[in-house]
Formats: C-alpha cells, sequence, structure tokens
C-alpha cells in the first residue's frame, strides 16, 4: 500500500468534507434568511456601492478584471487548456478528473442558484448589471475551483521554490480580487461570494481525493498482479 497516496486522500476527504458542511450550513442561513446575516451582507453592499458610485475609475477599473481577467469563461479555458496539455503528455486519468471536476462545479453552481433563487441587491444608482440568482457566486465559485485545480496539479507534479511560490500568490489575488469585484459592483452579497469560494474549494478537494483513491486502487491492484505472475524459484 501506498501510505503517502492514503495519507492525500484521508486528508483531501477531510478537508472536502469540512467545506461541505460549512457551505451547507451557509446555504441554509442564507435559505432561512438569518438576519444577523442578511444584515451584514447590506452593510458591507452598501458602503461599497456608495463608493462605487463616487468612483468611476475604480469602477470601470474593477468591470475590466471581473468581465476579462477573472470571468468565468476566462477560467473555464484555463481549465480546458490545462486538459488538453494533461491528455497530450499521456496524463488522461488525470485530464479526465480535471475536465470532470470543471463540469461538476458548473453543474453544482447552476442547479443552487436554482434552488436557492436569492435576488441580488437592487440599486436606483446601479453600476453594473448580472443575471440568474445570487447565491452562490458563479465568478468566485469559478475562480476558487479553477485556481485550486492548478495549484492542485502543481504540488502533484512537485513544483517548488519560486514557481511554487508565484503560482499561490497569483491565485490568491485572484480568488480574493474576483470576490471583491463583484460585492463593489453591487452585483452580489458578501455570502454570495464566500458561498462560491466554499463549494469551489469543496470541489477541488472532493477531486483530489477520488482521483487519489482511484490511483491508489489501480497500484494496489498492479502490485496484486505482479506478485499473482511473479515466477518462483524450484530450489534445486
Amino acid at each position: 500500500m501506498d501510505g503517502g497516496g492514503s495519507g492525500r486522500t484521508g486528508a483531501a476527504a477531510l478537508t472536502g468534507s469540512v467545506l461541505l458542511a460549512a457551505a451547507g450550513l451557509l446555504t441554509v442561513l442564507v435559505t432561512t434568511a438569518w438576519e444577523p446575516l442578511l444584515a451584514f451582507d447590506r452593510s458591507v453592499t452598501e458602503a461599497l456601492h456608495r463608493s462605487a458610485v463616487s468612483e468611476p475609475v475604480a469602477t470601470r477599473a474593477n468591470r475590466i478584471m471581473t468581465d476579462w481577467v477573472w470571468d468565468p469563461w476566462t477560467m473555464r479555458l484555463l481549465a480546458a487548456a490545462v486538459t488538453v496539455w494533461l491528455w497530450r503528455r499521456g496524463d488522461r486519468l488525470l485530464a479526465v478528473w480535471v475536465a470532470g471536476a470543471s463540469a461538476l462545479g458548473a453543474a453544482l453552481q447552476q442547479s443552487l442558484k436554482a434552488l436557492v433563487g436569492r435576488e441580488r441587491p437592487q440599486w436606483p444608482d446601479p453600476v453594473d448589471t448580472a443575471h440568474y440568482a445570487a447565491f452562490p457566486s458563479g465568478h468566485a465559485m469559478t475562480a476558487a475551483l479553477t485556481c485550486g485545480l492548478v495549484l492542485w496539479l502543481l504540488h502533484r507534479a512537485c513544483v517548488g521554490g519560486r514557481g511554487r511560490v508565484w503560482a499561490v500568490a497569483l491565485a490568491v489575488v485572484s480568488v480574493a480580487g474576483v470576490g471583491f469585484t463583484r460585492v463593489y459592483l453591487g452585483v452580489h452579497w458578501p455570502t454570495d461570494v464566500l458561498g462560491g469560494w466554499l463549494l469551489g474549494a469543496a470541489v477541488v478537494a472532493v477531486a483530489a481525493a477520488s482521483y487519489e483513491r482511484r490511483l491508489l486502487a489501480r497500484r494496489t491492484k498492479e502490485a496484486a498482479d505482479g506478485r499473482a505472475v511473479a515466477p518462483t524459484g524450484t530450489g534445486g
């Protein structure tokens, strides 16, 4: 048995369980309209909206970042490029896992939007518009999912040094930045963004755990098959 693989599987599964539990609790609080949570959402969103209205240059910069740099389709194209690269280099099981995780995240996001049906913030002087329901934030969830998958792949490839530091920094800035832009532009509540982050990270953890479990099972089977066909000495 691969002790390292088993440890990675357990850690990823535990992380995924904790993240899913937190996301589930947040979803319940949102759907039941827990007043302390709603009051927090209103206070933060109203303060940022006042800033967005009074600072058109900052608002334009936030719109460029959210509509182009951190747009969900930009993130999905990144995930697709990684999937193609993995497939071409022969890591086809890993490529399927990355593509599957991205598809699962998109399906989960749209399903929750339809089920929860939360309304977006409404303003007499909006600075941006968005479609569909508010919870969870698709921008935040897609960024957390895609960046999380990339960091997981780098970890599996044992990438270290400056490359890893820069990758982690870029991922953190992207995930945090896109969440800020959605609230600043008045198209999401803070808890929409938090829900997206939790769910995106949870999908990454579940994907990592299931992949490591599948890989461990395959290696165990190959080892067993190898022992079964190994020649035995006659001792003569």
